[in-house]
């Protein structure tokens, strides 16, 4: 019988369609919960078909299987939730599973009903008292995830998340056509003198079911949909060829078949265009266009924002979901099912490339290819931009470097001669007054000497050394310090050996100096390091780290610790650690102030490493 063949089909159909979405789960939000639906549906269509296949013996088993659907409906309502990002709760999901779970439970021990026979459908079930109760506990779950899908269409189309609104009304859509199809049983049931033809369209619930929620997650699926689209149309004309042919004027086989054979051949070509186009919405581009996505690529300042806003224009372009990338593609994504648009630098410039799009038809691929001449423009004009900002930033910052070399040179020589002479009057003075005066007059020299270093020009003169010696050596200069195990082992870099030094021992002073203003109340040198030196190796890097425990940084000049003049100290000149962080760029790494327990202050130099 037809109904049967296409209960089977359905069957077979629902079962590979859940396949397909455990496969990929990770697309879409609660597919393990819409795969776990689709299955209690195959059980059900088992249930109805089992007696039509072995006979009414099996009726105890039919009425098992039938009497799941109020589990089935739980994980149907579920998956709404999830889908539709609704959080009812832990009690509220538990709430739904003991209903379910509950009257599928009772109508196992309790028989739900019997089979009686009908003209069309074979043998059918008919619910009795206990099984109109399991029926009201998946009505009453079905109803509750209709109502968060429309609650959550509602939201979709006030936010004006057309995707998101599109998936929703799709599975809304589904729920409506199950509606429909489940006519057909009722006919049946009240033994109406019709012939239960709402049935015949079941395959197409999980279908639509399936369909609405992957086409916007999973591009292959529409390549799928539109092969499929266009043998079923293929089909639909060389069945109304056959049935015309017995319009001819003779009788002939093989004329009829040639007749089928060139209706199919002829119609193709348009037959694939239509099924294109209706899959695949919006597969011609038009130089208004490309006008209005240069337009709204022209704001984007930053390759994040403009690969975001590119991504956001393509996706809504074709109806699926692209991901755009630009400079390269992340690694570890080489699995995603996510079409990707490449947009990465060549000699020649910007180029885009297609990554993922092997299922792709020639429509989606065409538009995605001039998208992508659009998107390589935009990527240049933003990376020629970035070069102009960072040339601009680097000319600003070595006219203020000059100008303050310019200014440190004239005080320092004009300096120098009253320090000398206030040196020389306080030389009959008391030894506290010559101390004070000595130290301030150091503390000058120093503030002097710092400014001369870091405003004068100077260029790296890099070699392959072992940072762990150069560590070990300089380390020496602080009494007391602890040397950590990772500075045992070799650490290979090109470095400037003399800037190097320089960078350490403006931390090992300040260390140093932070630990002796705590005051020997708190800690004694003599028997706990308040110095400790470590090093370790992270993946491409050198990490160096220079901590102690002094009072610390305080809070108010943290965000600017490394620009100048900017000291924890109350006797430091405020460059010490602008000097270092210059160095340090100047290698191509940097400096920051990292938290490491139980330390109060920890500096941490990263340098890249390099392969000899």
């Amino acid at each position: 019988m037809l109904i049967h063949a296409v209960l089977g089909f359905a069957l077979l159909e629902t079962l590979v369609l859940a396949a397909v979405l455990l496969a990929w789960a990770d697309r879409v939000a609660g597919a393990r919960l819409l795969a776990a639906f689709l299955i209690g549906i195959s059980l059900w269509m088992v249930g109805n078909e089992l007696p039509n296949w072995f006979g009414p013996e099996v009726e105890h088993g039919s009425m098992l299987l039938l009497a799941t659907a109020p589990f089935t409906s739980t994980l149907f309502f579920h998956f709404c939730t999830v889908f539709c990002g609704l959080d009812i709760g832990r009690k509220g999901v538990a709430a739904a599973y003991v209903l379910g779970a509950g009257a599928s439970s009772v109508a196992m021990v309790l028989t739900p009903g019997h089979l009686v026979p009908h003209r069309d459908i074979g043998w059918i079930a008919i619910a009795d008292t206990v099984g109109w109760m399991a029926s009201m506990a998946w009505v009453i779950l079905g109803i509750g995830g209709v109502t968060v899908l429309l609650h959550a269409l509602v939201r979709a189309h006030r936010a004006g998340d057309r995707q998101k609104l599109r998936q929703i009304a799709a599975v809304t859509a589904s729920c409506l056509w199950g509606l429909v199809c489940l006519t057909g049983y009722g006919i049946a049931v009240l033994d109406l003198p019709l012939y239960p033809f709402p049935l015949l369209g079941l395959p197409l619930y999980s279908l639509i079911l399936v369909y609405g929620i992957l086409r916007y997650g999973v591009f292959v699926a529409n390549a799928w949909a539109r092969r499929a689209l266009v043998w079923a149309l293929l089909l639909a004309l060389g069945g109304l060829v056959v049935a015309l042919t017995p319009l001819l004027p003779f009788e002939s086989r093989w004329l009829g078949g040639l007749a089928v054979a060139a209706s199919v051949l002829a119609l193709n070509g348009p037959v694939r265009r239509f099924a294109e186009r209706l899959v695949y919405p919006g597969g011609e581009v038009s130089v208004a266009d490309l006008s209005a996505w240069r337009t709204v690529l022209q704001v984007c300042e930053t390759p994040e924002a403009l690969a975001e806003r590119s991504a956001a224009l393509l996706s809504k372009r074709i109806g699926t979901q692209v991901d755009v990338c630009i400079g390269a593609a992340p690694e570890g994504d080489v699995a995603s099912s996510v079409p990707k648009l490449v947009c990465a630098p060549s000699p020649d410039g910007w180029n885009t490339t297609l990554e993922g799009w092997d299922a792709a038809p020639p429509g989606p691929r065409h538009v995605a290819e001039l998208f992508g001449t659009v998107v390589a423009d935009a990527a240049l004009r933003v990376a020629q931009a970035l070069q102009f900002a960072a040339r601009e930033r680097e000319r600003q910052l070595q006219a203020r470097l000059a100008e303050l070399g310019s200014l440190a040179a004239t005080v320092a020589h004009d300096i120098r001669n009253p320090l000398n002479i206030i040196s020389m009057a306080v030389a009959m003075a008391p030894g506290d007054t010559r101390r004070e005066v000595a130290d301030q007059v150091a503390r000058i020299s120093n503030l002097t000497r710092d400014l001369l270093d870091y405003a004068k020009p100077w260029k790296l003169t890099p070699s392959r050394l072992d940072l762990a010696p150069l560590v070990r050596a300089a380390a020496v200069r602080v009494p007391g310090a602890s040397l950590g195990a990772g500075l045992d082992q070799a650490l290979p870099l090109d470095i400037d050996p003399q800037r190097i030094d320089q960078a350490l021992t403006n931390l090992f002073e300040n260390a140093r100096t932070a630990v002796a203003s705590a005051g020997e109340a708190a800690t004694s040198a003599a028997t706990h390091s308040h110095v400790h030196i470590d090093a370790e190796v992270s993946g491409d890097a050198v990490l160096l780290h220079i901590c102690d425990d002094g009072p610390g940084v305080p809070e108010e000049i943290r965000d600017r610790l490394f620009e100048p003049f900017a000291s924890r100290s109350p006797g430091g000149t405020g460059l010490g650690l602008a000097i270092v962080a210059r160095i340090m760029a100047a290698h191509g790494g940097s400096v920051a102030l990292t938290e490491r327990a139980p330390w109060r202050t920890c500096f941490t130099l990263r340098f890249a490493r390099t392969l000899p």
